[in-house]
């Protein structure tokens, strides 16, 4: 096995009641270890009981209804012992980095069960898969239209195999749009639900979050008091739009040095 380890490693995922780091809930968990001399435990899945609604929207996507876990576990029941697993282990998973890390940790300090991160090693294996196959127009023009693109990085080259490959990709894919509006949505979802909106102004002029646990707080009291959320905030991950981050910046900037 090419893999090298020191310590065991284990992969999990996390299906959760939306993807709100700060406000949604798991409704399920999988954890597989992998041991340093190569050998594998067998894979455990757990249903937990949010203690909330699961909403449509995500039940579509993993399928897993209200009924499914009225009768499973609290995170805080179970959260000592999947500590205990994950204790002296690192953590892999795919886009874990984005979201299912920081969801767990989440969950842990609901719990009052915190899990300690000091010195665990993560690997997201979507960021090796975005890294090794090249996200290029030239690359997409090769997959979807199956030609290599002449004189790429030239104006004309680069719209005319875009218009290529969004044709072949309305071909492929039967769940796209085909209608402006729906493109629109479909490509832009991101970075429209990044946008503005996330910071609302009070009575006071000062910038608000209009998302998550601190909705209604300032920017500047909830950095003040959670010092971690400037790096929450700023990470380009987020997706947050170049206005609101420079609001995040310009909060963070003004606040008392430690």
């Amino acid at each position: 096995m090419k893999l090298q380890l020191t310590r065991p490693l284990v992969f999990f995922d996390l299906e959760t009641t939306g993807i709100d780091v700060y406000n949604d809930r798991i409704v399920e968990i999988s954890v597989l270890k992998v041991n340093p001399d190569g050998s594998s435990e067998k894979p455990y899945t757990r249903r937990i009981n949010p203690g909330r609604a699961i909403p449509a929207e995500a039940t579509a996507v993993h399928h897993i209804t209200d009924e499914m876990v009225a009768n499973e576990p609290k995170f805080e029941e179970i959260a000592p012992k999947l500590r205990d697993y994950l204790q002296n282990c690192d953590l892999a998973g795919f886009n874990s980095g984005r979201f299912d890390v920081p969801m767990l940790v989440q969950e842990f300090q609901r719990a009052n069960c915190p899990l300690n991160m000091a010195g665990v090693k993560h690997v997201d294996v979507q960021t090796i898969f975005h890294k090794k196959e090249p996200r290029t127009l030239v690359a997409a023009y090769r997959y979807y239209c199956g030609k290599d693109l002449e004189g790429a990085h030239s104006a004309e080259a680069d719209i005319s195999a875009t218009y290529e490959v969004l044709k072949a990709q309305l071909e492929k894919y039967d769940d796209l749009p085909t209608d402006i509006n729906g493109l629109d949505e479909y490509t832009n979802y991101k970075s429209k639900k990044a946008g503005e909106d996330k910071l609302i102004k009070n009575e006071a002029g000062q910038y608000c979050f209009n998302f998550s646990k601190f909705r209604g707080q300032t920017v500047r009291e909830v950095f003040t008091k959670n010092p971690g959320m400037i790096a929450w905030c700023l990470d380009p991950s987020r997706g947050f739009s170049p206005e609101v981050v420079k609001i995040f910046e310009e909060v963070k900037n003004s606040l008392p040095s430690k």
